[in-house]
């Protein structure tokens, strides 16, 4: 054992160092990248057993993996395949940094929604009704965050007029139905804010059957928490933002024809 280590340790000492390092030109100098590469066809040529067409390759977040975006059945999917391209992958990547689940963002980049599909007939208005740029805000009554955020909102319309809020209340939490049904019946924001300070409505004075169809459009968009945005683009942007931040996503998520319009 100790000639072994001997003889190892002679070797380590005998490598240069530079046989540790990436310097020059060439593979290992940079990024994984610069020494692979993979086209459309030779995706499409690795997948052949798999029905559908890969529309997108590119680097996968996960050194060693590409993204490959595989349309099927009229959605189109992310997967990951590795540098070989032998090994495929399908499931969720967690950045732990953040615990931002990447393919399901991914997902929902590829496939955005057709916001002419949800029915707005029941939504409340926040805003001008003529401003250019409209916003989906799925909120429940009685959830915290959902408060929150719709104080953001009445900032956000302060400082940008040019921007609606179409409200679709979603009733998520098991005594929110009923204060849904009261504040639909009446179509008064006001009973909305009355409910996000926690005062107790008086029951409905009628039936809306567009809660269940509420419900069920949301968990077809795969919608399970309460806010979330439908942005200009159709994308789904969860959770509570500040306005700072909740400005960004909504300039970052507008077609440049629509900025154009506005301007």
């Amino acid at each position: 054992m100790k000639s072994l280590f001997i003889i190892i340790a002679t070797l380590l000492i005998a490598t240069p160092v530079a046989a540790f390092m990436a310097e020059g030109e060439g593979c290992g100098t940079g990024s994984c990248i610069d020494c692979h590469d993979l086209s459309k066809a030779e995706a499409n040529e690795a997948l052949k057993q798999i029905e559908g067409e890969v529309v997108g390759v590119s680097p996968a977040e996960v050194p060693g993996l590409w993204r490959v975006d595989m349309k099927m059945n009229d959605k189109t999917w992310p997967l990951y395949l590795d540098y070989s391209k032998s090994y495929l992958i399908s499931g969720n990547i967690i950045q732990l940094a953040n615990r931002k689940n990447l393919t399901e963002s991914h997902y929902r980049e590829l496939n955005p929604v057709d916001i002419s599909s949800i029915p707005l007939d029941d939504a409340l208005l926040l805003g001008d009704p003529q401003a250019k740029t409209k916003v989906v805000v799925f909120t429940d009554p009685h959830c915290p965050y959902c408060s929150k955020l719709h104080q953001e909102i009445k900032k956000a319309i302060e400082v940008r007029p040019d921007v609606a809020w179409l409200i679709k209340l979603m009733p998520i939490k098991k005594n929110s139905r009923e204060a849904v049904e009261t504040i639909l019946c009446e179509k008064s924001l006001e009973l909305l804010d009355a409910a996000f300070s926690g005062k107790q409505l008086a029951p409905p004075t009628c039936k809306n059957a567009s809660i269940d169809l509420t419900l069920q459009i949301a968990a077809g968009l795969g919608i399970r928490s309460t806010p979330t945005l439908i942005m200009p683009n159709g994308q789904i942007i969860p959770g509570y933002k500040q306005l700072d931040h909740l400005l960004k996503v909504i300039d970052e998520n507008t077609s440049a024809e629509d900025r154009v319009a506005k301007e």
